[in-house]
């Protein structure tokens, strides 16, 4: 279990520092935003079964809400990562993977 603990910590550290969600122009990091734990817990299971793939991870994301406007809306955090941040989860993703 610490194990898993570490790991999901740490994936979540390289998540919190290389992807961020788009807002008028102004990255917002998902370290800064409180969401890379969510993230890396919900994704870490994905990469234990060796099933890693872009569209299973765009859902995770889609059903991953985010407030916004304290809490007036909700969207889900895959509307909010641009394309390119979304190649960079899967990079980071695939490289955990490969070290696991």
């Amino acid at each position: 279990m610490a194990n898993t603990t570490q790991a999901i910590e740490s994936l979540a550290a390289e998540i919190g520092e290389n992807v961020y969600i788009d807002i008028a122009k102004w990255h917002l990091y998902l370290r800064d935003a409180h969401l890379h734990t969510v993230v890396a817990q919900q994704l870490y299971s994905m990469l234990e079964d060796g099933n890693l793939d872009a569209d299973r991870v765009g859902q995770v994301l889609q059903s991953i809400p985010v407030k916004l406007g304290g809490g007036k809306r909700e969207l889900p955090l895959a509307d909010l990562i641009p394309m390119q941040c979304q190649v960079q989860l899967m990079d980071i993703l695939e490289e955990f993977q490969r070290e696991m």
